[in-house]
Protein backbone atom coordinates (compact mmCIF):
# COMPACT_ATOMS: atom_id res chain seq x y z
CA UNK A 1 0.00 0.00 0.00
CA UNK A 2 3.01 2.27 0.65
CA UNK A 3 4.72 1.16 -2.46
CA UNK A 4 1.16 2.55 -4.08
CA UNK A 5 0.86 5.77 -2.05
CA UNK A 6 4.38 6.79 -3.37
CA UNK A 7 3.57 6.35 -6.96
CA UNK A 8 -0.05 7.56 -7.10
CA UNK A 9 2.61 10.53 -5.04
CA UNK A 10 5.02 10.28 -7.92
CA UNK A 11 2.60 10.62 -10.42
CA UNK A 12 0.42 13.51 -9.04
CA UNK A 13 3.60 15.71 -8.73
CA UNK A 14 4.53 15.00 -12.15
CA UNK A 15 1.19 16.20 -12.74
CA UNK A 16 1.68 19.14 -10.82
CA UNK A 17 4.75 20.13 -12.24
CA UNK A 18 4.00 19.48 -15.60
CA UNK A 19 0.49 21.88 -15.22
CA UNK A 20 2.80 25.15 -13.64
CA UNK A 21 5.78 24.58 -15.89
CA UNK A 22 2.46 25.53 -18.82
CA UNK A 23 0.83 28.38 -16.37
CA UNK A 24 5.02 29.23 -16.33
CA UNK A 25 5.45 29.16 -20.00
CA UNK A 26 1.88 31.03 -20.72
CA UNK A 27 2.79 33.63 -18.04
CA UNK A 28 6.72 34.28 -19.78
CA UNK A 29 4.50 34.66 -22.93
CA UNK A 30 6.04 37.85 -23.89
CA UNK A 31 3.60 40.57 -25.25
CA UNK A 32 4.62 41.57 -29.05
CA UNK A 33 4.35 45.74 -29.05
CA UNK A 34 4.29 46.85 -33.11
CA UNK A 35 4.47 50.51 -34.70
CA UNK A 36 1.73 50.35 -36.99
CA UNK A 37 1.56 52.97 -39.99
CA UNK A 38 -1.48 50.83 -41.31
CA UNK A 39 -4.93 51.78 -40.64
CA UNK A 40 -6.11 51.14 -36.68
CA UNK A 41 -9.14 48.63 -38.48
CA UNK A 42 -6.76 46.26 -40.65
CA UNK A 43 -4.06 46.58 -37.37
CA UNK A 44 -6.65 45.34 -35.09
CA UNK A 45 -8.17 42.72 -37.12
CA UNK A 46 -4.54 41.01 -38.15
CA UNK A 47 -3.11 41.20 -34.56
CA UNK A 48 -5.79 39.61 -33.14
CA UNK A 49 -5.41 36.61 -35.91
CA UNK A 50 -2.07 36.38 -34.84
CA UNK A 51 -2.57 36.06 -31.20
CA UNK A 52 -5.63 33.41 -32.08
CA UNK A 53 -3.01 31.60 -34.31
CA UNK A 54 -0.01 31.73 -31.63
CA UNK A 55 -1.36 32.80 -28.31
CA UNK A 56 1.13 35.93 -28.38
CA UNK A 57 -0.58 38.70 -27.27
CA UNK A 58 0.09 42.13 -29.62
CA UNK A 59 -0.13 45.55 -28.20
CA UNK A 60 0.52 48.50 -31.04
CA UNK A 61 1.02 52.15 -31.05
CA UNK A 62 -0.66 53.44 -34.75
CA UNK A 63 0.87 56.97 -36.09
CA UNK A 64 2.29 58.35 -39.43
CA UNK A 65 4.44 57.05 -41.21
CA UNK A 66 7.12 59.91 -40.39
CA UNK A 67 6.09 59.91 -36.74
CA UNK A 68 7.18 55.98 -36.42
CA UNK A 69 9.77 55.62 -38.78
CA UNK A 70 11.92 58.45 -36.65
CA UNK A 71 10.57 56.68 -33.34
CA UNK A 72 12.55 53.98 -34.71
CA UNK A 73 15.57 55.57 -35.55
CA UNK A 74 15.92 57.68 -32.45
CA UNK A 75 15.36 54.31 -30.12
CA UNK A 76 17.36 52.10 -32.45
CA UNK A 77 19.63 51.14 -29.00
CA UNK A 78 16.89 50.89 -27.26
CA UNK A 79 13.65 50.18 -29.17
CA UNK A 80 10.44 50.43 -27.47
CA UNK A 81 8.44 48.32 -30.15
CA UNK A 82 9.19 45.02 -32.11
CA UNK A 83 7.98 45.49 -35.55
CA UNK A 84 7.59 48.33 -37.86
CA UNK A 85 4.44 47.54 -39.86
CA UNK A 86 3.45 49.25 -42.65
CA UNK A 87 5.32 52.11 -44.65
CA UNK A 88 6.47 52.16 -48.10
CA UNK A 89 10.17 50.50 -48.75
CA UNK A 90 12.43 53.57 -49.22
CA UNK A 91 11.35 54.52 -45.92
CA UNK A 92 12.68 51.01 -44.31
CA UNK A 93 15.46 51.83 -46.37
CA UNK A 94 16.25 55.01 -44.66
CA UNK A 95 15.89 53.23 -41.36
CA UNK A 96 18.10 50.28 -42.28
CA UNK A 97 20.84 52.51 -43.51
CA UNK A 98 20.97 54.21 -39.94
CA UNK A 99 21.45 50.71 -37.83
CA UNK A 100 17.85 50.41 -37.04
CA UNK A 101 16.63 47.14 -38.51
CA UNK A 102 17.00 43.26 -37.92
CA UNK A 103 18.11 41.27 -40.70
CA UNK A 104 15.44 38.32 -41.45
CA UNK A 105 15.06 36.49 -44.42
CA UNK A 106 11.33 34.72 -43.70
CA UNK A 107 11.14 31.08 -45.70
CA UNK A 108 7.21 32.93 -46.49
CA UNK A 109 9.29 35.01 -48.78
CA UNK A 110 10.30 32.47 -50.97
CA UNK A 111 7.89 33.11 -53.49
CA UNK A 112 6.77 36.78 -53.61
CA UNK A 113 8.60 39.01 -56.24
CA UNK A 114 11.63 40.56 -56.24
CA UNK A 115 10.20 44.10 -56.08
CA UNK A 116 8.95 42.75 -52.03
CA UNK A 117 12.03 41.54 -50.69
CA UNK A 118 15.28 43.19 -49.81
CA UNK A 119 18.40 42.50 -50.79
CA UNK A 120 19.66 43.16 -47.22
CA UNK A 121 16.88 41.19 -45.62
CA UNK A 122 15.85 44.43 -43.51
CA UNK A 123 12.42 44.35 -44.60
CA UNK A 124 9.80 42.23 -46.95
CA UNK A 125 6.69 44.06 -48.84
CA UNK A 126 3.08 42.38 -47.61
CA UNK A 127 0.86 44.64 -49.99
CA UNK A 128 1.35 46.64 -53.33
CA UNK A 129 0.56 50.43 -53.44
CA UNK A 130 -0.37 51.95 -56.11
CA UNK A 131 -1.09 56.03 -56.53
CA UNK A 132 -4.09 56.86 -58.15
CA UNK A 133 -6.44 60.08 -58.75
CA UNK A 134 -9.61 60.46 -56.92
CA UNK A 135 -12.75 62.37 -57.55
CA UNK A 136 -16.21 63.31 -55.80
CA UNK A 137 -18.36 62.73 -58.77
CA UNK A 138 -21.09 64.95 -57.33
CA UNK A 139 -18.88 67.73 -56.14
CA UNK A 140 -16.98 67.61 -59.09
CA UNK A 141 -19.97 68.21 -61.75
CA UNK A 142 -21.17 71.23 -59.55
CA UNK A 143 -17.88 72.56 -59.36
CA UNK A 144 -16.63 72.29 -62.79
CA UNK A 145 -19.53 70.61 -65.05
CA UNK A 146 -17.89 72.22 -68.22
CA UNK A 147 -14.51 70.48 -67.56
CA UNK A 148 -13.71 66.55 -68.38
CA UNK A 149 -12.34 64.91 -65.43
CA UNK A 150 -8.86 64.65 -65.67
CA UNK A 151 -7.06 61.08 -66.49
CA UNK A 152 -3.42 61.83 -66.12
CA UNK A 153 -1.58 63.93 -63.72
CA UNK A 154 -0.72 66.90 -65.80
CA UNK A 155 -4.76 67.21 -66.36
CA UNK A 156 -4.37 69.00 -62.01
CA UNK A 157 -2.58 71.55 -63.27
CA UNK A 158 -5.60 72.57 -64.39
CA UNK A 159 -6.00 76.14 -62.54
CA UNK A 160 -9.51 76.15 -62.15
CA UNK A 161 -8.98 73.24 -59.48
CA UNK A 162 -6.81 75.50 -57.10
CA UNK A 163 -8.22 75.03 -53.75
CA UNK A 164 -10.16 71.70 -54.64
CA UNK A 165 -7.48 69.21 -54.61
CA UNK A 166 -6.31 67.45 -51.58
CA UNK A 167 -2.46 66.00 -51.33
CA UNK A 168 -1.10 64.40 -48.22
CA UNK A 169 2.36 66.66 -47.06
CA UNK A 170 5.64 64.26 -47.85
CA UNK A 171 7.71 65.67 -44.77
CA UNK A 172 4.93 63.33 -42.93
CA UNK A 173 3.15 60.91 -45.10
CA UNK A 174 4.90 57.74 -47.34
CA UNK A 175 2.17 58.30 -49.45
CA UNK A 176 2.64 62.19 -50.83
CA UNK A 177 6.26 61.00 -51.11
CA UNK A 178 5.56 58.24 -53.46
CA UNK A 179 3.79 61.15 -55.41
CA UNK A 180 6.77 63.17 -55.49
CA UNK A 181 9.07 60.74 -56.67
CA UNK A 182 6.73 59.44 -58.97
CA UNK A 183 6.67 62.75 -60.82
CA UNK A 184 10.88 63.31 -60.33
CA UNK A 185 11.14 60.18 -61.68
CA UNK A 186 8.74 59.83 -64.64
CA UNK A 187 9.62 63.62 -65.95
CA UNK A 188 13.13 64.40 -64.65
CA UNK A 189 14.53 66.22 -61.41
CA UNK A 190 13.70 70.04 -63.38
CA UNK A 191 10.87 69.21 -65.61
CA UNK A 192 9.36 66.76 -62.09
CA UNK A 193 9.47 69.86 -59.53
CA UNK A 194 8.51 72.29 -62.30
CA UNK A 195 5.47 70.07 -62.41
CA UNK A 196 5.34 69.90 -58.57
CA UNK A 197 5.80 73.95 -58.03
CA UNK A 198 3.17 74.03 -60.64
CA UNK A 199 0.72 71.74 -58.52
CA UNK A 200 1.24 73.35 -55.09
CA UNK A 201 -0.56 76.02 -55.08
CA UNK A 202 -3.28 74.90 -56.00
CA UNK A 203 -3.82 72.43 -53.16
CA UNK A 204 -6.42 73.13 -50.70
CA UNK A 205 -4.89 71.02 -47.92
CA UNK A 206 -1.70 68.69 -46.88
CA UNK A 207 -3.05 66.80 -44.47
CA UNK A 208 -0.19 64.60 -42.65
CA UNK A 209 -2.05 61.18 -42.70
CA UNK A 210 -1.95 59.42 -46.21
CA UNK A 211 -5.42 58.21 -45.43
CA UNK A 212 -6.95 61.89 -45.11
CA UNK A 213 -6.88 62.39 -49.29
CA UNK A 214 -9.67 58.88 -49.84
CA UNK A 215 -11.48 60.28 -46.74
CA UNK A 216 -12.35 63.99 -47.54
CA UNK A 217 -13.30 63.09 -51.36
CA UNK A 218 -15.24 60.62 -50.02
CA UNK A 219 -17.19 62.48 -47.66
CA UNK A 220 -17.34 65.48 -50.48
CA UNK A 221 -14.87 68.21 -48.72
CA UNK A 222 -12.64 67.99 -51.88
CA UNK A 223 -13.60 67.16 -55.85
CA UNK A 224 -10.12 65.93 -56.18
CA UNK A 225 -7.39 64.20 -54.03
CA UNK A 226 -4.49 62.28 -55.09
CA UNK A 227 -4.19 58.17 -52.78
CA UNK A 228 -3.56 55.18 -52.70
CA UNK A 229 -6.35 53.57 -55.28
CA UNK A 230 -7.34 50.90 -52.73
CA UNK A 231 -8.36 53.63 -49.87
CA UNK A 232 -10.68 54.73 -52.82
CA UNK A 233 -11.72 51.31 -53.57
CA UNK A 234 -12.57 50.97 -49.94
CA UNK A 235 -14.54 53.99 -49.50
CA UNK A 236 -16.62 53.58 -53.04
CA UNK A 237 -17.25 50.10 -51.87
CA UNK A 238 -19.14 51.68 -48.60
CA UNK A 239 -21.32 53.38 -50.98
CA UNK A 240 -19.10 57.09 -51.24
CA UNK A 241 -19.86 58.85 -54.28
CA UNK A 242 -15.92 58.21 -54.83
CA UNK A 243 -14.69 57.51 -58.48
CA UNK A 244 -10.25 56.13 -58.95
CA UNK A 245 -8.89 57.54 -62.23
CA UNK A 246 -5.26 55.13 -62.31
CA UNK A 247 -3.15 57.58 -64.71
CA UNK A 248 -0.72 56.74 -66.95
CA UNK A 249 2.99 56.55 -65.77
CA UNK A 250 1.53 56.03 -61.68
CA UNK A 251 3.86 54.11 -59.50
CA UNK A 252 3.56 50.98 -57.48
CA UNK A 253 5.45 50.15 -54.31
CA UNK A 254 5.01 47.47 -51.54
CA UNK A 255 4.17 48.48 -48.03
CA UNK A 256 6.48 46.91 -46.06
CA UNK A 257 7.40 45.20 -42.58
CA UNK A 258 10.64 45.32 -40.65
CA UNK A 259 11.93 43.79 -36.95
CA UNK A 260 13.83 46.30 -34.81
CA UNK A 261 17.48 45.70 -34.02
CA UNK A 262 18.33 45.03 -30.90
CA UNK A 263 13.97 43.72 -29.75
CA UNK A 264 14.35 41.31 -27.02
CA UNK A 265 11.37 39.54 -28.62
CA UNK A 266 12.64 38.53 -31.57
CA UNK A 267 11.10 34.71 -32.17
CA UNK A 268 7.65 36.76 -31.65
CA UNK A 269 8.36 39.25 -34.43
CA UNK A 270 10.22 36.64 -36.82
CA UNK A 271 6.75 34.51 -36.14
CA UNK A 272 4.78 38.12 -37.17
CA UNK A 273 6.81 38.96 -40.53
CA UNK A 274 6.02 35.26 -41.36
CA UNK A 275 2.34 35.70 -40.64
CA UNK A 276 1.97 38.58 -42.47
CA UNK A 277 3.58 36.94 -45.44
CA UNK A 278 1.05 34.11 -45.34
CA UNK A 279 -1.94 33.82 -47.74
CA UNK A 280 -4.21 33.84 -44.70
CA UNK A 281 -2.97 37.25 -43.24
CA UNK A 282 -3.16 39.17 -46.85
CA UNK A 283 -6.42 37.97 -47.69
CA UNK A 284 -7.86 39.80 -44.42
CA UNK A 285 -6.25 42.60 -44.87
CA UNK A 286 -7.24 43.20 -48.82
CA UNK A 287 -11.21 41.96 -47.47
CA UNK A 288 -10.46 45.33 -45.12
CA UNK A 289 -8.70 47.60 -47.32
CA UNK A 290 -8.89 46.58 -51.01
CA UNK A 291 -5.19 46.33 -50.93
CA UNK A 292 -3.50 43.97 -53.33
CA UNK A 293 -1.50 40.79 -51.86
CA UNK A 294 2.22 40.39 -52.89
CA UNK A 295 1.73 36.47 -52.03
CA UNK A 296 0.77 34.96 -55.16
CA UNK A 297 -1.86 32.49 -53.66
CA UNK A 298 -3.63 35.48 -52.01
CA UNK A 299 -6.69 36.88 -53.92
CA UNK A 300 -7.14 40.57 -53.60
CA UNK A 301 -11.03 41.19 -52.28
CA UNK A 302 -13.44 42.13 -54.96
CA UNK A 303 -13.05 45.71 -56.27
CA UNK A 304 -9.62 46.06 -56.18
CA UNK A 305 -7.38 47.14 -59.38
CA UNK A 306 -4.79 44.44 -60.15
CA UNK A 307 -1.72 45.51 -60.86
CA UNK A 308 -1.38 43.59 -64.66
CA UNK A 309 -4.14 46.43 -65.50
CA UNK A 310 -1.51 49.57 -64.12
CA UNK A 311 0.55 51.79 -66.48
CA UNK A 312 3.05 51.91 -64.11
CA UNK A 313 6.89 53.81 -64.15
CA UNK A 314 9.99 51.66 -64.02
CA UNK A 315 10.18 52.64 -60.35
CA UNK A 316 13.69 53.27 -58.65
CA UNK A 317 13.08 52.43 -54.77
CA UNK A 318 16.97 53.11 -53.85
CA UNK A 319 16.98 56.52 -55.76
CA UNK A 320 13.85 57.28 -53.97
CA UNK A 321 15.52 56.55 -50.39
CA UNK A 322 18.69 58.38 -51.30
CA UNK A 323 17.08 61.55 -52.01
CA UNK A 324 14.84 61.67 -49.17
CA UNK A 325 16.94 64.05 -47.35
CA UNK A 326 17.51 66.13 -50.20
CA UNK A 327 13.76 65.82 -51.62
CA UNK A 328 12.10 66.68 -48.46
CA UNK A 329 14.23 69.87 -47.42
CA UNK A 330 13.62 71.19 -50.68
CA UNK A 331 10.20 70.57 -50.88
CA UNK A 332 9.38 72.67 -46.99
CA UNK A 333 11.75 75.41 -48.40
CA UNK A 334 9.71 75.89 -51.49
CA UNK A 335 6.28 75.13 -50.67
CA UNK A 336 5.54 74.42 -47.02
Amino acid sequence: MKRINNVLGLILFVGISIFFAGCSKKAEQKELKVYSIIHEEETVALTKLFTEKTGIPVSFLRASTGELVNRVITEKDNPQADILLGGASSYHIQAAKEGALEVYKSDAAKNLPDYAVAEDGTWTGFCVLTLGIGINEERYAKKFADIPEPKTWEDLLNPAYKGEIVLTNPVASSTAYLFVQDQLQRLGWEKGWDYLLKLAPLVGQFPDSGSAPAKLIGTGEYALGVSYIHALAKYKAEGFNVKMIAPPQTVGDVDCISIMKNTQNLDAAKKFVDFMLSKEAQELMSSIDFTIPVNPEAKGAEGSIPVASLDLIKYDVQKASKQKDEVLKKWAAEVK
